[in-house]
């Protein structure tokens, strides 16, 4: 259960916009605070709507900032005044502070009603339950600011990195952000320890969940809404591993993860108990990676829509598939060089060496063209086969008429040249006989059509033995 109170208007400086007051409860939908698996629960297969610049409206704040806080009797009053002062002062959009206490047991709750009444733009949400994801999952599953953050009661971080932390998802320009103390550019103050810890962490994720973000535990973080309505129903933690198996997640689903270099000294009153956090932590990368294997997580639900990357876009000019076809052709043509050298000095034990790289040639040709149809170029069923086959073998004519040209002109310069000599002549004819063959098969035998064309999906009563380019 939680309690709320009513949100004042935000700062009534000049540049910034009051927010109204909003009434509700901060575990409304997927605020159950727990983090079991309710991926039953999530939204239809359907796209992330297009990143857009967010549009500032009196009604409702553009940031939400959450301050999760555990028996912070002491700190939290002067945490959350000097945020609201940062935030006035320098944030142009109205804003939001929601001071979340997760079953605090000391004057918490008493000291968090006074800053909400005291200040304005100010909430407290209390939940029955200890746990900062739990915490983070009800508040933001609740908001209805376009931007979510959250940063540690002590302040650790120094809050002029707060602005560049949310202004990409403002924008419209990236998905999530996070600060990072490991960036070259950060300024850290910290004991040995932790920075061992932390840095031995973040190398067990890049090396277990191959992440890509630097730091994955600093407490200062910002989420689109959109982004945070799929995927928090993803996240199963509800304490501190709640960050890492968030930003995983995110990067898998191909979300932009925006960090920001910052400026962070250590509290050595820290109240995190390390060894049974790290504990945590390891069973939920274990968790996590199992998840991950098996693709029992539906990432899918998360992509964004077709042109919302700038990779996706259309050019002018620039024929779609073009990178796919090249690296197709080349693994085909690897193969079925493979397959002509071992034919070839197969046929050589019997015949002479003209004779053998023709056999070797038409045999390995027919193979050749019926892969590149298939695998490099997309050509399905049987109808054109055999006049794909015809022309293929035309080009096969050209690569016979460059390779037996090669082995003829060995002959006449020296007489009776050794088979490694002869191998080597006809892999450097192939290699120039590739690039035509390859250029032939695109222009001439599978034309631009089978590139250039939007995907192409057979109904259900077409003929099964159609060409199907794909």
């Amino acid at each position: 259960m939680t309690t709320d109170s009513s949100l004042r208007s935000g700062p009534g400086t000049t540049g910034r916009r009051s927010s109204s007051s909003r009434d509700g409860r901060a575990g409304g939908a997927g605020g159950d605070g727990g983090g079991g698996r309710v991926h039953g629960h999530l939204p239809g297969r359907e796209h992330l709507p297009a990143r857009q610049p967010v549009a500032a409206a009196s009604a409702v704040p553009v940031l939400d900032v959450v301050v999760p806080v555990y028996n912070e009797e002491k700190d939290l009053h002067p945490c959350v005044v000097r945020l609201h002062g940062h935030l006035a002062r320098t944030f142009p959009y109205p804003f939001r502070i929601t001071v979340a206490d997760n079953a605090s047991t000391d004057s918490t709750p008493a000291v968090a009603a006074a800053l909400a009444a005291e200040l304005p733009g100010v909430r407290y949400v209390r939940l029955e339950e200890k746990g900062r994801g739990r915490a983070l999952r009800t508040v933001w599953s609740a908001s209805d600011a376009p931007v979510l953050a959250y940063m540690d009661v002590d302040l650790s971080t120094d809050l002029n990195a707060l602005l560049p932390l949310v202004a990409p998802l403002i924008s419209g320009h990236s998905d999530l952000a996070i600060g990072s103390r490991l960036a070259r550019s950060s300024r850290v103050v910290r004991g040995t320890k932790r920075e061992f810890i932390s840095r031995a962490y973040n190398l067990i994720l890049r090396s277990s969940l191959a992440a890509g973000f630097s730091d994955a535990q600093c407490g200062f973080k910002a989420i689109r809404r959109e982004v945070a309505e799929r995927l928090l129903p993803m996240v199963e933690d509800s304490g501190w591993f709640f960050d890492t198996e968030l930003l995983v997640l995110a990067e898998r689903a191909g979300l932009r993860i925006h960090e920001v270099p910052v400026d962070w000294i250590d509290d050595p009153d820290s109240t995190v108990h390390i060894v049974r956090t790290a504990t945590e932590d390891l069973k939920g990368v274990w968790r996590v990676g199992r998840a991950l294997a098996v693709g029992a997580l539906p990432l899918d639900r998360l992509a964004r829509p077709f042109g919302d990357d700038p990779r996706d876009r259309a050019l002018t000019g620039v024929e779609r598939g073009l990178a796919r076809q090249l690296i197709g052709f080349c693994a085909v043509g690897v193969l079925s060089t493979l397959f002509y050298l071992a034919l070839y000095s197969l046929f050589r034990l019997g015949v002479g060496p003209q004779v053998a790289n023709g056999g070797a040639l038409l045999v390995s040709a027919v193979a050749n063209t019926a892969a590149n149809r298939r695998l490099t170029f997309g050509v399905r069923g049987r109808s054109g086969a055999v006049r794909h086959q015809a022309q293929g073998l035309v080009v096969f004519a050209i690569g016979l008429a460059l390779t037996s040209g090669s082995l003829a002109a060995l002959g006449a310069a020296s007489g009776s040249p050794s088979h490694g000599t002869e191998l080597a002549v006809l892999i450097t004819a192939n290699l120039a006989a590739t690039v035509l063959r390859f250029l032939l098969l695109r222009a001439w035998v599978f034309p631009s059509r089978a590139c250039s064309e939007p995907d192409f999906e057979p109904d259900s009563d077409s003929d099964p033995d159609s060409e199907d380019v794909r």
